[in-house]
């Protein structure tokens, strides 16, 4: 699935986003927010798993088969051969292990792959954590009615998160968004994050504008406009 960075989407791409959460909003009192982000965590604690996983794996190996490893270090040395002492054994022991999880710290410094040997669930769990976290900065209590929501979008975990406020979530469950999803999520994989977070934003208003229609006083409480972060 070929993502375009954040960086990449255009103007043209903003106002689409912009003039679809005014239209949604024009029907119903609900407030939409939009956060799109490249990635919601670095998960740098998944690195330091793997890496030490991998220094942990080449402790056992090298104690599990010491000679081996010793004819190795005497092949790479010119073939003399050389009684270790104790602490010699150790001492190369120990900087074997660090070199493989530094080295392995070093490889996972490359997002992509990080990415991929990070479980899913940890990958669903951090997005939506960030949501929250981003939800209740700028949209939680925002509005008189407490009807504001957010829709978030990480581009590079390919998730996205839908975050309502108290009385939203009162009356919405959270499968009802699942139109909004679809359309947001069909688009992304076309390569089109803007029209799929447009797409979404409407299906949000149809579902606002049923449980939350425009009343006399309809203030524009929150930013219409994408966020980028």
């Amino acid at each position: 699935m070929a993502l375009r960075k954040i960086s990449q989407l255009t103007e043209s791409d903003h106002a689409m986003v912009t003039a679809a959460v005014a239209e949604a909003e024009h029907l119903t009192t609900g407030e939409i927010v939009t956060i799109v982000t490249d990635l919601s965590d670095h998960y740098e604690d998944i690195a330091m798993a793997w890496a030490s996983a991998v220094a942990f794996i080449a402790l056992a190996a090298y104690a599990t088969f010491p000679d081996f490893f010793l004819r190795l270090i005497d092949g790479l040395s010119g073939g003399w051969r050389h009684e270790y002492t104790a602490s010699e054994y150790v001492a190369l022991l120990l900087t074997a292990v660090a070199l493989k999880w530094i080295g392995t710290w070093f490889i996972l410094k490359w997002i992509p792959l990080r990415l991929a040997l990070t479980p899913k669930g940890k990958k669903l769990a951090r997005v939506r954590s960030r949501a929250i976290s981003l939800f209740k900065v700028g949209a939680e209590a925002k509005t008189s009615g407490r009807t504001g929501v957010l829709l978030y979008l990480s581009m590079k975990e390919h998730r996205a998160e839908i975050v309502a406020d108290a009385a939203i979530a009162s009356k919405v469950a959270p499968e009802i968004w699942g139109d909004a999803m679809v359309a947001l999520l069909d688009q992304v994989k076309a390569g089109n994050p803007g029209a799929g977070v447009a797409a979404a934003v409407t299906q949000m208003g149809v579902v606002l504008a049923e449980h939350f229609p425009r009343g006399a006083d309809n203030p524009n409480e929150l930013p219409d406009r994408l966020i980028q972060l």
